[in-house]
């Protein structure tokens, strides 16, 4: 009886000693973070693997943020691209429409008592790239051209200075005054319009123009001096503009 006690001990200790216990308690929750410096080897791992993952989930979704980010830019790029162009079309065909309304008013018949005698270079012709600008110049030309409205005409060009002080169209809205109070025989006033083109806008096309109109209100004013004067400064001074063959022929006239 001894001697089988004996031999069931020694089985048990064999047993013992060929499984060890583990070192630490595997019925711990996976999903528990050891503290840090504690814990086996497996769950600083483990641990470490978890911070990882978080990071590089964290990393996927800045950069899906990024990539969202980067085509809501792609997209407003290409809509303000767009924008552009059709803001240079609206441009390009108010440059067609006004270039049109110069050459019609230096080729066709003039409105009754208003002999337009010059000629605008449509090359020349200055252009504004503000929309509200374009439009109020377009509506006081077409009250002339073809509203035939030359009363309303004289308010809207007023009106139109008033507003665009600036306007590369100033000069263009002095002549057109000038033009339509002198159709009214007018000719302090259009004289005060024709000498603004010249004094304030010097570098304008419609310098030699106004040249020209004033000598033809000093001929109505019997002034044939301060005619001859004005005829002669177009000549000199603006060779290759339109107005130099009218003036030419009023200076031949008045020799």
């Amino acid at each position: 009886m001894k001697k089988q006690w004996i031999v069931l001990v020694s089985l048990v200790s064999a047993v013992a000693m060929a499984n060890p216990a583990p070192v630490s308690d595997i019925s711990r929750s996976r999903g528990a973070a050891p503290a840090a410096g504690s814990g086996s080897l497996e769950q600083r791992l483990e641990a470490l693997e978890r911070v990882v993952e978080a990071r590089g989930n964290a990393q996927m979704r800045m950069q899906q943020h990024l990539e969202q980010l980067l085509d809501e830019v792609s997209e407003l790029r290409g809509q303000t691209e767009l924008h552009s162009h059709q803001l240079e079309e609206i441009v390009q065909r108010q440059r067609d429409i006004y270039q049109e309304i110069e050459r019609r008013m230096s080729a066709g018949p003039a409105p009754a008592q208003m002999q337009i005698e010059t000629s605008i270079d449509p090359v020349q012709t200055p252009f504004s790239s503000d929309v509200s600008e374009n439009d109020a110049y377009d509506r006081a030309v077409q009250m002339v051209l073809r509203d035939r409205r030359y009363d309303a005409a004289i308010t809207e060009f007023e009106r139109f200075l008033q507003n665009y002080p600036n306007s590369v169209y100033a000069a263009n809205a002095n002549y057109w005054l000038g033009e339509l109070v002198l159709r009214d025989n007018e000719l302090s006033k259009a004289k005060t319009y024709f000498q603004r083109v010249v004094q304030n806008f010097a570098d304008s096309n419609k310098v030699p123009d106004a040249l020209f109109k004033l000598g033809q209100v000093a001929e109505r004013e019997n002034n044939v001096a301060a005619a001859r004067q004005y005829y002669q400064r177009v000549v000199e001074q603006h060779p290759n503009a339109p107005a130099v063959r009218l003036a030419q022929g009023r200076l031949d006239s008045l020799n």
